[in-house]
């Protein structure tokens, strides 16, 4: 369940849960404080994969589900971890700041790291206007380019079974600290 950071959450935990659930359904590792986002994403051999997650309905609603389906494919990354922009500031801005400096902030954001070094980079300009399946195919290629452990992320049974939310993020409310 969510962890409030040192800054509280911009929008209800509860309305968001859901955008949250499907991520961890298909293997996410959420990270919920900046010392997760060090562990999981600090320079390590292998390939890592970031979703920077988001109450967006457009640009998310196409994101989530795009990596989701991209997590099928047969060749995937060795670690798949989350954050929340919004939600978990503190790691958020850790991820930002230590990971991806230079890169103006956006979300959702999905990034491929290899060996430490970011490989491939999906911003929320290069997510908006796609489908689902046109976020999956550009993911699957960075996939089977860069990284080699087997895939699927989860059994195709337990994938069939997420529940996609595509609520905009205009309809959710904002978190007033109750």
């Amino acid at each position: 369940m969510y962890q409030i950071n040192s800054r509280g959450p911009i929008y209800d935990p509860e309305a968001v849960q859901p955008m949250r659930d499907e991520l961890v359904a298909a293997g996410f590792t959420e990270l919920l404080t900046p010392a997760d986002v060090d562990t999981f994403v600090g320079p390590k051999e292998g390939t890592t994969l970031v979703m920077i997650n988001s109450v967006c309905g457009c640009a998310a609603g196409s994101a989530r589900p795009g990596v989701t389906l991209a997590l099928q494919n047969s060749v995937i990354p060795d670690r798949i971890v989350t954050v929340f922009a919004g939600q978990d500031r503190d790691a958020v801005d850790q991820l930002r700041n230590a990971f991806l400096p230079g890169i103006p902030p956006s979300s959702p954001y999905v990034a491929l790291f290899k060996d430490g070094k970011l490989v491939f980079l999906m911003q929320r300009m290069d997510i908006e206007g796609k489908t689902a399946e046109m976020v999956a195919e550009e993911l699957t290629a960075a996939f089977d380019e860069h990284c080699t452990k087997q895939g699927p992320s989860v059994p195709k049974e337990q994938y069939d079974a997420i529940l996609h939310a595509k609520t905009c993020g205009s309809k959710i409310p904002k978190y007033s600290g109750d």
